[in-house]
């Protein structure tokens, strides 16, 4: 049986896992705990931070001048919908958010969109939808390469139905540093989740790698109350 690992020590040993999702039931069973990371190597992916929206948050350049690309860094990582929270690491927020809209299923959504076009790492999407719709409930998906190759693309979708509490889910990226980037594989890591927003957030950008992390968004969200906290820390300032 595994057991839930330390995330401190999943982000110290990864100096670039990438864009990262977290979420799962605090320990006391009374909150869900989210967060969403970017990691940037090249001056335009540095470039950025998040800000707040209507719905939830969004990417923008930190300095407008100096954006070369927007395609891929641009996006809403997090909206929501009714009792519904998309957390992505890419454009496919609006095309999930679109299908909630229209009856359309998390999975068949995704079912139209593919890993990103930055050959040769082929960046896997990722996301997550949390549902608080009745008992909390979760799914986490990837699309990505068959190892690297342009023409295969795997997907996978993984249901928590009633998460234990203390036991959250973490996908990211990147299994590690390197060129190509290797993806992410295997099923979400098994990682423990405390009580406090404060640690909670603390405690991943803190384990963060000090060059490449450039911005961190955590939510907690009341079971029984639907209340909500948020923070962003933007490295950029």
């Amino acid at each position: 049986m595994k057991t839930s690992m330390d995330l401190c020590e999943i982000l110290k040993r990864n100096s670039y896992p990438g864009r990262g999702i977290i979420t799962g039931l605090s320990e006391d069973g009374t909150k869900v705990l989210s967060a969403y990371f970017i990691m940037g190597r090249s001056e335009n992916s540095r470039n950025r931070i998040f800000s707040r929206t209507e719905d939830g948050i969004r990417t923008e350049a930190f300095i407008p001048e100096k954006l070369s690309d927007p395609s891929l860094i641009i996006y809403h990582p997090v909206r929501r919908y009714k009792d519904l929270i998309v957390i992505t690491n890419g454009d496919q927020t609006d095309t999930i958010v679109s299908g909630l809209k229209n009856e359309i299923s998390f999975e068949e959504s995704l079912r139209s969109r593919k890993f990103e076009p930055d050959e040769p790492n082929f960046t896997p999407r990722i996301s997550a939808l949390l549902s608080f719709d009745g008992d909390f409930s979760m799914k986490m998906s990837i699309l990505k390469s068959d190892e690297g190759d342009p023409s295969s693309v795997l997907r996978y979708t993984f249901d928590y139905e009633k998460p234990v509490p203390g036991k959250g889910r973490f996908i990211h990226t990147y299994m590690s540093d390197g060129n190509p980037l290797p993806s992410f594989y295997g099923e979400p890591e098994k990682v423990k989740i405390g009580n406090d927003l404060n640690d909670f957030t603390d405690m991943i950008w803190e384990n963060l790698d000090e060059d490449n992390k450039i911005s961190l968004f955590t939510l907690s969200r009341e079971l029984e109350t639907g209340k909500e906290e948020e923070k962003i820390i933007n490295k950029n300032k």
